[in-house]
């Protein structure tokens, strides 16, 4: 089929490719990860819309060069790319397909990059719309935290066509340092579901041990190097230490604020357990993770970061 020319990008079959630099993002949701990713690109000399329902996320964001938008059709409108991080399933499929979404009111050959962590049904649902829609759509989840969308350091599991995963580069470059092409839409859910519920098994087992060792008299630092320099050393220990005072840079020594909240750790871990039972694929650490991490989110310390499981092991051993 011969290509013909559409305003700025050209239509082989049903897709649809970018004829020049992809420059004008729109950016949804510009929370605790979304603020410090949007600014990252303007940076990187992107020029950057954005759309919250929070009016001080906004305002926040406007401190960083990004333009506010009063609707995702408003924020959408002109985009070479659109980026987005969002809570839940449900927000993202309102989000992408919605009479207000991405997919009806983005122009022509734009590439839609979401990298919320949800349900891998979720983008298998969105991909083939977008691509009707003539748009190009990878999942592109990410890890490293708040810190890491703070300091360009994400790692994005993506999912999708090849093309599209290369087209994406310059814009993920600009908001991490480590890129995989995970596979088909939806792979990269998998691989970040997988990702996170090893890391909440890791962070609750170091919890677990630190508390036991410091309970039997260890000296709290002594024990963290022994294990930094151990067999079981990990990300657990060496960056994300869930005793407090430990590690400068982790949350458990900010009283456990400004890091992953453990109320989103049920929801991924959650998430991931629904994964495993569709293919009856058996989690019983994770399944034991998820429950002490809902234990910790009945409590009341759900908004903590998840390391606050510490406080709760520590609690019950004076019981």
């Amino acid at each position: 089929m011969a290509a013909r020319t559409v305003s700025r990008c050209f239509v082989v079959s049903t897709r649809c490719y970018s004829s020049k630099a992809d420059k004008n993002v729109a950016f949804l949701g510009l929370g605790n990860m979304g603020g410090f990713m949007a600014a990252n690109l303007v940076k990187k000399g992107f020029n950057v819309r954005g759309y919250d329902p929070s009016k001080d996320a906004l305002s926040a964001a406007a401190k960083d060069g990004i333009s506010s938008a009063n609707s995702i059709a408003a924020a959408v409108d002109g985009a070479d790319v659109v980026v987005s991080i969002l809570p839940s399933n449900k927000v993202v499929l309102d989000a992408y397909l919605g009479n207000d979404g991405v997919v009806k009111h983005v122009p022509k050959g734009s590439l839609l990059i979401d990298s919320s962590t949800v349900d891998p049904n979720v983008p298998k649902q969105i991909f083939p719309v977008a691509s009707e829609n003539g748009v190009n759509f990878i999942d592109a989840p990410v890890s490293g935290g708040v810190m890491g969308a703070q300091n360009a350091t994400l790692a994005f599991m993506v999912g999708g066509r090849k093309e599209d995963f290369d087209r994406s580069l310059p814009m993920l470059k600009a908001m991490g340092a480590k890129q995989f092409h995970c596979g088909d839409s939806g792979a990269g859910q998998v691989a970040k579901l997988a990702n996170n519920m090893l890391m909440g098994i890791t962070g609750m087992a170091t919890a677990e041990c630190m508390n036991m060792g410091i309970k039997m008299g260890l000296d709290p630092k002594v024990l963290l190097d022994v294990l930094n320099n151990s067999s079981a050393r990990s990300w657990s220990t060496e960056v994300y230490c869930p005793v407090p005072g430990l590690v400068p840079t982790a949350p458990s020594s900010r009283n456990y604020d400004g890091g992953f909240k453990n109320e989103l750790m049920v929801k991924d871990l959650e998430l991931a357990s629904s994964m495993a039972l569709g293919i009856r694929s058996p989690i019983p650490l994770g399944a034991v993770a998820t429950q002490l991490y809902r234990i910790v989110q009945s409590r009341g310390y759900g908004q903590k970061d998840f390391s606050y499981i510490y406080q709760l092991l520590k609690e019950e051993a004076k019981k």
